[in-house]
């Protein structure tokens, strides 16, 4: 295990090491009592390890570190951005540390608060995170096993299955706040022809285009879902039906424009939606089978185009 670790001029000093392992510099408080700290960081390592959720580990950690270290905040990054962790407010001096792990970079914890570190202190902020370590690692890999579980892996939007899970959730907390929430189904139109003349290979990179640009699109608190097929569905948390189809619009416009090519051939695409607007007495099936049948209404009507259900 090891830190690569940095004070900045915040504590008056610049203090930058290349990756070492803990207690390189403890000698510097002869006084230091590395029992104490020892004992500390068994203890914080076995609370830690009995989760995986990152946002119940940084909890814990950041609790269990303020009772012998006083900070006013604490933030934690990932270098490929799949977490984040603040707490507090940043102040003027600060602690930062690059965790490492096995050659592997597991991101940067950054302490800070308003007067200087002392050296004893970032000496225990440094066994408190030898106790991090091994269980951020692993709450690391399971997050992403939970992230990639939930994405399908050739549009790179979320599936079938999270859907399922999210557009209960989403109905209960749009019903419990009396918010609106609309529903999008949007489905390629002529998609087995496309697979049909061009191949598979093609259909895939039409797949991948439109759900692409349905992401450019939306808003970020939006969700995009392969439903299955060559249907996607969108759900649209605090938005109303002006809304709902001011969006399908610009997404089946945005799509309309589209030109997919792959191995010398191209092709336009367009698309058919249907939408459905929350009633106050919905269930899930409710709302999903009033925008499948305005969906099927759009195909019926010439497709490339957009039906607001009843």
């Amino acid at each position: 295990m090891a830190l690569n670790t940095s004070i900045d001029a915040g504590n008056t000093r610049v203090l930058t090491k290349g990756v070492k392992t803990m207690g390189t510099h403890i000698k510097a408080d002869k006084a230091f009592s590395l029992k104490v700290e020892a004992v500390r960081a068994l203890e914080l390592s076995n609370r830690l390890h009995s989760t995986l959720n990152l946002d119940e580990l940084f909890a814990i950690f950041q609790q269990e570190t303020r009772t012998y270290i006083d900070y006013d905040s604490i933030s934690y990054s990932h270098p490929e951005d799949i977490y984040t962790y603040n707490f507090g407010q940043k102040k003027h001096h600060s602690c930062q540390y690059r965790l490492l792990i096995g050659g592997q970079n597991l991101g940067e914890l950054v302490f800070s608060r308003r007067r200087k570190f002392s050296e004893s202190e970032t000496i225990t902020l440094e066994y408190t995170l030898s106790s991090l370590l091994n269980p951020l690692h692993n709450g690391l890999m399971y997050h992403q096993a939970i992230t990639t579980s939930m994405i399908d892996p050739l549009t790179g939007v979320k599936n079938r299955s999270t859907f399922d899970s999210s557009i209960n959730r989403e109905i209960a907390l749009a019903q419990r706040h009396e918010s609106p929430f609309a529903l999008i189904i949007l489905d390629i139109d002529k998609f087995k022809g496309i697979n049909d003349e061009f191949g598979h290979l093609f259909g895939d990179c039409v797949l991948r285009d439109v759900a692409q640009t349905i992401k450019l699109q939306v808003r970020d608190s939006d969700m995009v879902f392969r439903y299955g097929g060559e249907e996607f569905a969108i759900l649209l948390s605090n938005t109303c039906e002006k809304g709902a189809q001011q969006l399908a619009e610009r997404i089946r416009q945005a799509i309309a424009k589209l030109e997919c090519s792959y191995n010398g051939n191209t092709t336009n695409i367009t698309v058919s939606q249907g939408i459905a607007c929350l009633h106050a007495d919905d269930k899930e099936l409710d709302l999903f089978e009033r925008a499948d049948k305005a969906l099927y209404t759009a195909k019926n009507n010439g497709r490339n185009c957009t039906i607001m259900s009843d």
